[in-house]
């Protein structure tokens, strides 16, 4: 919300920054209900972030195989920081099998924030899109996802045990390690239609590859 920020108080004693706004709000409450998540940093997704990702029911759209082909070879010949120097993270906003929106970023978490405020200043449906990223599929990315109502998330690299247990839960479709004619589906399998031959398929170039597609699967 756009919410007026009236102060902002440190708690040393538990290491946080509580931001005051007109709304009232209990951060003590918030802090007494809190869920590590398996990013880089370590960080800490509070009690009603979690009911909110809860309470979220994904729409049953479709992800057809040739879109996902489509997809992984548009998005990884294209021109991008990404491509360019390997420690920057994308995110992509695509419908069927064209990209709508492409942000990038130092951290993961900050480039699907610029696609979910893209979104927000829009006016963008959420109902038929696919989120794709080219890092690890953490929990805050399989969290953040869920709470865009976006209903399928796919990246290029691995994914963590919590991350997995998370889009389950969430009924969200999870694809990991698209690379060419190869994917790993992780949860949601329901969504997906094959409707191509990975055959015909060609298989990525390897000055494509980069660190993040190459880094082990973390719990």
């Amino acid at each position: 919300g756009e919410d007026i920020v009236t102060a902002v108080e440190h708690e040393p004693d538990i290491n946080v920054v509580v931001v005051r706004t007109e709304r009232e709000t209990n951060f003590e409450d918030k802090l007494s209900k809190k869920t590590r998540t398996s990013g880089c940093a370590q960080g800490t997704a509070f009690g009603d972030v979690m009911e909110k990702f809860e309470s979220v029911v994904l729409p049953d759209a479709p992800l057809k195989t040739s879109w996902l082909y489509a997809l992984s070879k548009d998005i990884n010949t294209t021109p991008s920081l990404y491509l360019e120097a390997g420690a920057i993270h994308g995110c992509v906003l695509c419908e069927r099998d064209k990209p709508l929106v492409y942000m990038e970023d130092v951290g993961r978490h900050n480039a699907v924030d610029k696609v979910a405020g893209y979104m927000y200043r829009t006016g963008l449906s959420a109902i038929n899109k696919i989120m794709y990223t080219t890092g690890r599929l953490t929990s805050e990315m399989v969290i953040k996802t869920v709470q865009m109502e976006i209903p399928i998330l796919v990246s290029r690299s691995g994914f963590t045990a919590w991350g997995v247990e998370l889009a389950r839960q969430a009924n969200l479709t999870l694809i990991g390690r698209t690379k060419g004619k190869r994917f790993v589906a992780l949860s949601g399998s329901h969504r997906i239609e094959y409707d191509a031959d990975p055959e015909i398929v060609p298989s990525e170039a390897g000055h494509i590859q980069r660190k993040g597609s190459r880094e082990p699967d973390a719990d």
